[in-house]
């Protein structure tokens, strides 16, 4: 009978522990918050490039450095329509992280280090780094 009160006890016990737990990462998860990439990427004069295919490996590699840092594409490359101001001269990229520390690891991650010259010799582009809004739970 003794055993069996202490199991419960202790079944219980581990409940609270796994339930306080779990609300501690979430709070925590909750006030971290996300953060975003945005870069316009303007295709230099062709005749100036010295490595026409600089660019599309570039864009093939990116992937591969953004899965360490959990990031995720919300836009690349989509067409843009615009509403006030002047024409984008060039395409579109935001890329989400789920923190600031995140994005500026991969910014300066050796992966991403590696190929970026392949970026910056072969246009015209400028990175944003943004910090969003907690989303509201």
């Amino acid at each position: 009978m003794k055993a069996k009160v202490t199991l419960i006890i202790a079944l219980f016990m581990g409940i609270a522990i796994g339930t306080t737990g779990t609300e501690v990462i979430r709070a925590q998860q909750a006030t971290t918050p996300p953060a975003y990439i945005i870069a316009e990427i303007e295709k230099k004069d062709p005749s100036k490039v010295e490595d026409p295919g600089a660019l599309q490996k570039y864009i093939d590699e990116v992937p591969k450095t953004l899965a360490a840092f959990g990031a995720r594409y919300v836009v690349r490359g989509a067409k843009v329509q615009t509403l006030e101001g002047d024409a984008p001269k060039g395409a579109y990229v935001v890329i989400a992280f789920d923190s600031v520390e995140k994005a500026r690891g991969w910014y300066y991650s050796p992966p991403y280090e590696a190929i970026k010259p392949l970026r910056q010799n072969s246009t015209k582009s400028s990175l944003l780094l943004v910090e969003g809004i907690v989303p509201k739970q």
